[in-house]
């Protein structure tokens, strides 16, 4: 299927491991021209050394997206080389670990630690895009939230700032001046990833009779899912193909969460 999104112009933030690499790679497979942003620089120099095999425009920048002056930066930089941008992926999130499990023990910094990574920043990269995507009349914004974004989940802070992104989207897809210029807003909720060098990771070596009790109990797929499964779902949602779908939480889980809608 052509989707129609080759040549575009795409940023990835968090976009050079895990989901986020898999989405910018996924995006360039498409023949969008892709720009990664990421803390760590030896992931942007590997990100960007792949992606420019694929044979696309590519500009991967180090950023510190907790920092909205940083943020600024990486807008500035790729308007400066590209002169606009279509699509923006909000990949950059986390903090579902941090924190007591006795909540009241939890320091107030993790509660607002975990919203600006995940809320804020998703609030500041749209904010800037949009005057870009109104003038060409056309753009999509995919926000990566969690199923624990459309339920409830054991750490309320991270719960309270994945679905305050959900309702982002949904909101900003709810306003006529944006939607009727060809933009889209949605989120994509992924239930379990395996992901190296992350949470699940590490669980499976030091805890693996634990990690395998909650694949048998909450994954009907009787495995994890992987950073491509994700991307792939992203990639359509960016699509010319996907144009009426605006406002969705779509979960990419396997049916691990419990939520009806």
């Amino acid at each position: 299927m052509d989707l129609k999104i080759k040549g575009k112009y795409a940023l990835v933030t968090g976009g050079t491991h895990g989901i986020g690499k898999s989405i910018a790679l996924a995006l360039a497979d498409e023949g969008c021209n892709v720009s990664v942003c990421s803390r760590n620089i030896e992931r942007v120099k590997q990100t960007e050394k792949e992606l420019k095999e694929k044979g696309v425009d590519v500009l991967a920048l180090q950023a510190d997206v907790t920092e909205k002056k940083d943020i600024d930066s990486v807008i500035e930089k790729i308007i400066a080389k590209w002169g606009t941008i279509h699509i923006l992926i909000n990949n950059v999130g986390g903090g579902g670990r941090w924190g007591e499990e006795i909540v009241e023990e939890t320091d107030e910094e993790v509660w607002s630690e975990v919203y600006n990574k995940n809320v804020l920043s998703a609030v500041r990269f749209t904010t800037k895009v949009i005057p870009y995507l109104r003038q060409q009349k056309w753009g999509r914004v995919v926000t990566i939230t969690s199923i624990f974004g459309r339920e409830a989940g054991a750490r309320p802070w991270f719960s309270m700032a994945k679905t305050a992104q959900t309702a982002f989207m949904k909101s900003l897809a709810k306003k006529p001046y944006l939607s009727q210029c060809n933009i889209t807003f949605n989120s994509v909720a992924p239930g379990a990833i395996m992901i190296p060098d992350t949470g699940w990771e590490k669980e499976l070596k030091e805890n693996p009779a634990q990690v395998e009790d909650f694949i048998k109990q909450e994954l009907p797929l009787g495995r994890f899912g992987v950073p491509d499964e994700i991307a792939r779902v992203v990639v359509f949602i960016c699509s010319q193909a996907a144009a009426l779908l605006n406002g969705a939480s779509i979960p990419v889980d396997g049916a691990q969460g419990r939520s009806m809608f």
